[in-house]
């Protein structure tokens, strides 16, 4: 008998995510991520303007690259777009958050690759942090590639003290 190939849970999350950023109406990236607690898809969240708002696909321009074309992981208040992360986690009651993973997957759209530089903002973490999220799972350059962050490390190491962000 052949054995089949099957996908791992994490991968099969961020397979999961990956789908959810397909809603995304960012120019830029598509974002999407899925809260999970004990094998449960608690939410999900893409990055998108809040309801009743324009999109910048509908717009037909990015607010945050026109205003700050040179900034990377900075300049959010200029972005029309609530971010995957916060969209899932004001989708979800937080006693189904505690303990859980956040799986996160973002595509670029000028090379619809992922984008290997993905990560949650400092705000995001914040949120990420009070809804008692134990761990974020990021999909890396490929399919089966990721990075496991540890929601813990964040609270022991706040950059916002160190001086590590820039704006």
């Amino acid at each position: 008998m052949e054995e089949k190939n099957r996908v791992d849970k994490i991968n099969y999350y961020l397979n999961i995510a990956k789908a959810v950023a397909e809603r995304s109406t960012c120019l830029r990236k598509k974002i999407g991520c899925v809260i999970v607690n004990n094998d449960e898809i608690i939410s999900t969240g893409y990055s998108g303007a809040p309801r009743g708002r324009d999109n910048c696909i509908d717009l037909g321009f990015c607010t945050k690259k026109e205003k700050f074309p040179d900034l990377r992981h900075a300049g959010y208040d200029a972005c029309r777009a609530v971010h995957a992360e916060q969209n899932a986690i004001i989708s979800a009651a937080r006693k189904y958050m505690i303990g859980s993973t956040l799986y996160l997957v973002s595509v670029r759209q000028d090379t619809k690759e992922y984008d290997d530089g993905a990560s949650c903002c400092q705000m995001c973490r914040k949120m990420i942090i009070n809804a008692g999220i134990d761990k974020v799972i990021v999909r890396g350059k490929k399919d089966d590639e990721y990075t496991i962050i540890p929601v813990k490390d964040w609270i022991k190491q706040d950059d916002l003290l160190e001086g590590k962000i820039t704006y």
